[in-house]
């Protein structure tokens, strides 16, 4: 099961970059995300006293995260934007040290280090030269996420598949009005879209929300976070894999050798206690807080 979570989010990005040569970015996050709130609408509860912080969640972790990750996806490789997007653990644990006064060890500043260094190593490579633009937009939709898990964190008594369904609720009219205001041809999109597409815009909104988490919620609630923590870092391997097979992306050495320096550096950023706090995105309701469902 841990190795499904892995595959079924890892393969989420490989489903976006392919839909968005048919669909704007912003008009195919829109329609995942009125999917995904049709989906949990009968299945969650109202979170009284606690909308308006949702509802800026939504603003930060879906629609600016959104945003800014689908348009930087655009015009990067699935499997290098994959790698890049391992920058939201480093960004989540710097964003606590500046907001929130927490004090990592040596351990995790070693490790953010080491993502830094791998994300350096993919920015390099010739072929995105002029994708500098879209790689920093790619970067900010891990702030964006970060803060967004930030957030949430200061919520007390939801649950996960709450969160996320009123995450969806809220996201979707938002992203409709950033498509409305900044992209064209949506009807257009919409009506030449074949069934492939479809499939994916599903996968998106059920497969990787739906599915994905309910896989998640079962292992958190029968293992320690720690052992199941780890099947995060399997993610950009599939990420990777399927761009290759199934996109027909070219792996370089800079990438590989670069993905695997950013692994690394999540990996000691996770190490003990830092688990906790990047993996109580997905903690059952018993637990303190739960973030933003990811990308």
């Amino acid at each position: 099961m841990g190795l499904m979570v892995a595959l079924t989010w890892g393969m989420g990005i490989v489903f976006a970059k392919a839909a968005i040569d048919y669909f704007p970015p912003m008009l195919l996050m829109a329609i995942r995300s009125t999917l995904t709130a049709l989906v949990l609408i009968w299945f969650v509860k109202l979170p009284k006293g606690s909308l308006g912080t949702i509802f800026l969640i939504s603003a930060v972790s879906g629609t600016a995260q959104f945003c800014l990750t689908l348009t930087g996806l655009q015009h990067v490789d699935a499997s290098a934007a994959a790698l890049l997007m391992q920058l939201e653990v480093p960004f989540l644990v710097l964003l606590g040290v500046l907001l929130l006064g927490e004090r990592p060890g040596l351990q995790k500043w070693f490790g953010i280090a080491l993502t830094f260094l791998g994300a350096l190593f993919i920015a390099g490579e010739p072929r995105f030269s002029g994708a500098w633009f879209y790689i920093l937009l790619l970067i900010g939709g891990c702030v964006a996420w970060a803060m967004g898990q930030l957030m949430v964190r200061k919520l007390k008594g939801i649950d996960g598949i709450t969160v996320a369904g009123w995450v969806a609720i809220f996201a979707a009219p938002q992203l409709f009005a950033m498509s409305a205001a900044f992209e064209t041809n949506q009807i257009e999109a919409i009506r030449s879209a074949g069934w492939v597409v479809w499939a994916a815009v599903i996968y998106l909104s059920i497969g990787m929300t739906v599915a994905g988490y309910g896989m998640w919620y079962t292992l958190l609630r029968r293992h320690e976070v720690g052992t199941v923590a780890p099947f995060l870092l399997l993610m950009p391997v599939f990420s990777v894999f399927g761009g290759v097979v199934f996109l027909g992306e070219t792996l370089t050495f800079t990438t590989v050798a670069g993905g695997a320096i950013i692994v690394l550096g999540v990996y000691f950023t996770m190490r003990r206690h830092a688990l906790r706090t990047l993996t109580a995105q997905a903690q059952p309701p018993a637990a303190l807080t739960r973030p933003a469902f990811r990308y």
